[in-house]
């Protein structure tokens, strides 16, 4: 959650909303993401979005069965998608976010029977310093 806490601080200080994500296969790091959608000029740049997608090149595969997605907030209804998508095992995430997440909140997209593929999931690991670089993002910008 290090590695992905401070890709998180480095969106902060690009003007990017403060999510970071890492993709580790057995225990090496694959990926590391900051959230990008403003610099992309691309809605699609979540930070878990790019880190599927560079382990996915890393590894020369869609499917990135034993890795490990490890986000600072909890992935909204498109992440989700991707990891499901991605066949990733186990998904670790800090912060909830009850307006836009879709794990425990909103859609709960995991928890749909439509959904083909749910990883373990792990919640609250950075919680509070997420949480603190959130809250300090857009308390800035009011």
């Amino acid at each position: 959650m290090r590695a992905a806490l401070d890709a998180a601080r480095d969106a902060a200080l690009a003007g990017e909303v403060p999510v970071g994500a890492v993709v580790v296969r057995d225990g090496a790091i694959l990926a590391v993401a900051a959230n990008a959608p403003r610099a992309r000029h691309d809605p699609t740049a979540h930070a878990e979005m790019l880190a599927i997608r560079a382990a996915s090149e890393e590894l020369q595969s869609d499917r990135l069965g034993g890795c490990d997605l490890w986000v600072t907030l909890e992935p909204c209804t498109m992440c989700a998608g991707a990891i499901a998508h991605a066949r990733i095992a186990r998904l670790f995430y800090g912060a909830s976010d009850a307006k836009g997440g879709a794990v425990e909140h909103g859609a709960r997209f995991f928890a749909q029977p439509t959904c083909h593929h749910r990883p373990e999931v792990f919640t609250g690991i950075g919680e509070q310093e997420a949480s603190t670089l959130l809250r300090d993002f857009f308390a800035a910008r009011r």
